[in-house]
């Protein structure tokens, strides 16, 4: 980038030399038409230095206003499947499941009181009252699972959308992922950048997809969660929000 910046200068630089040329010693009849087309070809030239200084800054801003859509999609979508996972200790294989899930579900609040009883069996045996130390689980309330999540609004219901697409999906997978001697359940939510950025400049949009950086979304997806090891995070950098 910086290479090409340096081109399109000298050649104005170039330009703008051989206008001062013209002037001193090309005869005055031919004179307007060359500076006619030098003009031209400053202005091209200056276009796209122009375009060369500011399109990356342009597409940042842009990229980043996406970026941050998505992201909130993607940080409702973790959070359904956290739940799902809380109630039926398994992840919601497609959209369709976990919408229904949400509709339905409840959390069930519940509290955790001390205890103690006396050992029948022991003092039985022993003549000797003996106490045992335990506890009982009180449920006292269920929550709806809509209601805790959403405040009771509805947007989970098409959080399967990619924002900035003409209704492109995210990719969902879910499944179980063997650790040692148990299998653990995982899932995956992913949205192709070039969906998300696919009509801006395609230059541009080549170099975010090579992105390695510690304040980017790194690689060609933003995701959350993954298939190959047990995680619910997301790759995108805490600016964008929380990752995990």
């Amino acid at each position: 980038m910086v290479t090409l910046i340096i081109y399109i200068v000298v050649g104005i630089l170039l330009i703008l030399g051989l206008v001062k040329l013209i002037d001193n010693y090309l005869p005055k009849k031919l004179r307007p038409v060359l500076s006619i087309v030098l003009t031209v070809l400053i202005v091209f030239l200056g276009y796209y230095n122009y375009k060369a200084i500011y399109g990356p800054v342009e597409f940042n801003k842009e990229k980043e206003k996406r970026f941050e859509k998505v992201i909130a999609k993607l940080q409702d979508i973790r959070k359904s499947q956290l739940a799902y996972n809380e109630i039926t200790r398994t992840y919601a294989p497609s959209f369709d499941s976990l919408v229904r899930f949400i509709d339905t579900a409840q959390f069930t609040i519940t509290q955790r009181r001390d205890t103690t009883y006396l050992d029948e069996e022991f003092k039985k045996i022993y003549k000797v009252d003996k106490y045992i130390d335990d506890y009982v689980i009180d449920t006292l309330d269920f929550v709806s699972v809509k209601d805790s999540l959403f405040d009771g609004t509805d947007r989970y219901k098409n959080m399967a959308t990619i924002p900035y697409t003409d209704g492109e999906k995210f990719e969902l997978k879910a499944g179980l992922l063997q650790v040692k001697n148990s299998k653990v359940p995982v899932f995956e939510v992913k949205a192709d950048k070039k969906l998300i950025l696919g009509d801006l400049d395609n230059d541009l949009l080549i170099q975010e997809l090579q992105t390695v950086s510690v304040d980017g979304v790194n690689g060609r997806y933003i995701k959350v969660g993954s298939m190959n090891e047990v995680s619910s995070s997301g790759n995108w950098p805490t600016n964008y929000g929380k990752a995990d």
